[in-house]
């Protein structure tokens, strides 16, 4: 294998001068460590020289694994031209969004407010007291195309500094009274019912934008948003809506097949630049990896269909080959790009397959795989994608499944072989609490829902994250930090707790270590202190000790990962059920109504909804009285596993700690005199059992 330099590394020669950047832990920032941009980081010191040099800021946020901010980096900001203009009118700052996110978050709404628009890189020019007055995305060193460029708007930005300096101050100000009001309550969320009629206008607002041609969820370019198919997972267990199930398997399917998919060395692509899944942006995310391998997995449980299964094996894998540290902990992303070409290391030409295939295997590939000699995207080369289900290539060649995924695996195995001698893509090596939360979540889900070898595989790497994470981002006063590289740093955000918790309650319930539920009990007692608006409601993104920013947001609305609101407030419900501390399930409440009043609408919100869902009911808690080495309960936590029941929790009641933990469990039975399963469903109990099967009936 051969690794690939940081993309803008590979030329600091050309700049052997650095700048403030070089000591910092972001891959983002120090690939520009070397620019002839005299960049500041994010920090007090250079807002202080923007004020003593009466200079407005240049911002620009971007990602270390993001095609476009490398275009700009090249193009613009190892220009010594474009440099100097840059140094000459503004203070510049650079910030890794992945690292500051509350940040981004805040000048993200800037420039959509702004221009309708966002993305990455994301440019703003302020003043020194923080307040935007200029935001665009993208911008090409010269104009084209009826697009300023950064030569022009430059020098227009420096005279307008100099001779108009009310006119910015001015617009600045009403960019941030226009912010501070969507902040706002709404009117129109006043009275919303959060009932089960709430999770139907949620379910008929996301059916709406289904796209029944292709899978997925609205047009071009087209995301995984595996979120919205937890919802309609959960919607068709609560009414029995075939269709809500239809959409989840058939975008999964179309997923599966597509170019977003890599075939070769798995795992999914960031998303598809197209409608039908077919040409990905090539980026790979770990939060992505995290998401797409519970949806599959809960896929897998609600349908006991091997495909979905085989996937999350498929997405874990490549996780724990290719983005994991010796340590235990998760890297961050792998870039789209290697020696400077999108995609490069992903492509292949018909004549580089036919070299490393035997002639019937390419035969094989062709026929199931769309390959063509020409290419079927840029340079001649191919993205591999399937032509149709493995299910139905086998009906077509005559062959049974296991037979075909047999031929197949040995041909992905030489293309992968082939590939691995390839220059790799960059692959950013920072370690994310949130980001690890969530696979943290997906290893535990997947360990407990395949049982055997693999899920054992996956239970050992979930249990060795958890303890990375908790050892290493964790304060003395056990607070989190954001960001590992060596050393943690960065203050903790929502997401920080809120995923990190998610996951610890799933690893409880998956290796019943009373450590990881006293451990999520203590972050949430954190979060819920520092993070919570003791006047409306809801979690702020940001800690009531953190850096004073524009704006403290807090967020409701689903991006590329869940609202850390939404997934607080499932933490909350199963801590109530998990504990019987009942304030839980008030907060939980709480948070509902604060987004209701501030939306008004659920589209967008396909993890609330889902913790909706759940604070609905029914819901189940289990305990579990005997030993985790017992049969009989070996026995019951199968029966349950390979079941789709989302809204139920499960203590195993051995040992005083969880009975200290959990008060409602004293009055059970000491466990050496008995072993049974107690299932309580909406506050009302069954008799004990020992039987899995009469467990099972229980739940129904």
């Amino acid at each position: 294998m051969t690794e690939n330099p940081h993309p803008l590394q590979e030329e600091s020669a050309l700049f052997p001068k650095s700048n403030r950047l070089l000591s910092e832990k972001s891959p983002y920032l120090l690939q520009h460590a070397h620019n002839p941009v005299h960049w500041y980081p994010w920090s007090e010191e250079a807002f202080q020289a923007a004020a003593r040099e009466d200079k407005p800021i240049f911002l620009s946020v971007g990602y270390s694994t993001c095609h476009w901010c490398h275009v700009m980096a090249h193009e613009s900001f190892e220009d010594p031209v474009v440099a100097d203009l840059m140094n000459q009118a503004f203070i510049c700052i650079k910030v890794d969004r992945e690292e500051r996110p509350d940040i981004d978050q805040i000048y993200m709404s800037v420039a959509q407010a702004m221009t309708g628009r966002g993305g990455w890189p994301l440019t703003i020019i302020m003043t020194p007291e923080k307040k935007p007055f200029f935001a665009a995305t993208y911008i090409p060193k010269t104009g084209r195309h009826g697009q300023a460029g950064l030569m022009e708007i430059i020098p227009r930005i420096q005279e307008l500094w100099d001779k108009n300096r009310k006119e910015l101050s001015g617009s600045a100000d009403k960019i941030l009274d226009y912010l501070q009001t969507q902040r706002q309550p709404s009117a129109r969320g006043e009275d919303a019912n959060l009932d089960a009629a709430y999770l139907a206008r949620g379910y008929e607002a996301l059916a709406s934008i289904y796209d029944p041609q292709n899978g997925g969820f609205g047009t071009a370019p087209k995301f995984p948003s595996p979120h919205n198919l937890f919802f309609l997972l959960r919607y068709w267990h609560r009414t029995g809506d075939e269709q809500a199930l239809q959409m989840v398997e058939e975008t999964l399917q179309a997923m599966r097949m597509g170019g977003i998919y890599d075939h070769v060395g798995f795992g999914f692509h960031r998303y598809s630049t197209d409608g039908q899944w077919q040409v990905p942006h090539f980026e790979k995310m770990l939060y992505d990896q995290a998401l797409m391998a519970i949806a599959y997995t809960e896929c897998f449980q609600a349908t006991r269909k091997e495909e979905y299964a085989t996937v999350a094996c498929e997405i874990l894998d490549y996780v724990l080959r290719d983005m994991t540290d010796p340590q235990g902990g998760f890297f961050s992303a792998e870039d789209a790009d290697s020696e400077g070409e999108e995609g490069k290391f992903y492509l292949w030409t018909a004549e580089g397959l036919k070299e490393t295939l035997d002639n019937e295997e390419f035969k094989l590939l062709i026929r199931l795989f769309d390959v063509h000699e020409s290419g079927n995207f840029e340079r001649e080369g191919n993205i591999l994608r399937l032509r149709s289900s493995i299910k139905d290539g086998a009906f077509v060649l005559k062959i049974s499944e296991p037979d075909l995924y047999e031929r197949l695996e040995l041909i992905r195995s030489k293309l992968f072989l082939a590939r691995e001698k390839r220059v790799h893509p960059f692959k950013d090596d920072k370690i994310l609490t949130d980001w690890n939360g969530l696979m943290i979540a997906a290893l535990a889900k997947a360990a407990q829902a395949l049982p055997g070898p693999k899920g054992a595989e996956y239970e050992r790497a979930t249990i060795k994250a958890a303890d990375f994470i908790l050892k290493e981002t964790r304060t003395a006063d056990g607070r989190l930090l954001h960001r590992y590289r060596g050393e943690a740093g960065i203050a903790a955000n929502l997401d920080d707790y809120a995923f990190l918790i998610w996951g610890l309650l799933d690893l409880y319930e998956t290796v019943f270590d009373t450590k990881y539920l006293k451990a999520a009990l203590q972050l949430n007692q954190i979060m819920m202190q520092h993070f919570w608006d003791k006047d409306q409601g809801g979690l702020f993104f940001s800690a009531d000790d953190a850096e004073d920013l524009l704006l403290r947001r807090k967020e409701y609305y689903d991006g590329a990962i869940p609202s850390g609101n939404s997934i607080a407030m499932h933490n909350l419900l199963r801590l109530m059920h998990l504990t019987g501390q009942t304030e839980l399930e008030e907060k939980a409440w709480d948070l509902a109504r604060d987004n209701a009043r501030t939306s008004g609408q659920s589209l967008g919100q396909s993890m609330l909804l889902c913790s909706l869902d759940y604070a609905l009911g029914p819901t189940s808690e289990i305990a579990l009285l005997g030993s985790k080495q017992d049969a009989v309960i070996i026995k019951m936590l199968e029966a349950m596993r390979t079941r789709f029941l989302p809204n139920k929790s499960t203590i195993l009641v051995c040992g005083k700690e969880i009975r200290e933990i959990a008060p409602f469990t004293r009055n059970l039975p000491p466990e050496e005199e008995t072993i049974a399963a107690y299932v309580c469903t909406d506050h009302v109990c069954s008799l004990p059992t020992a039987s899995p099967n009469e467990m099972m009936k229980q739940f129904a």
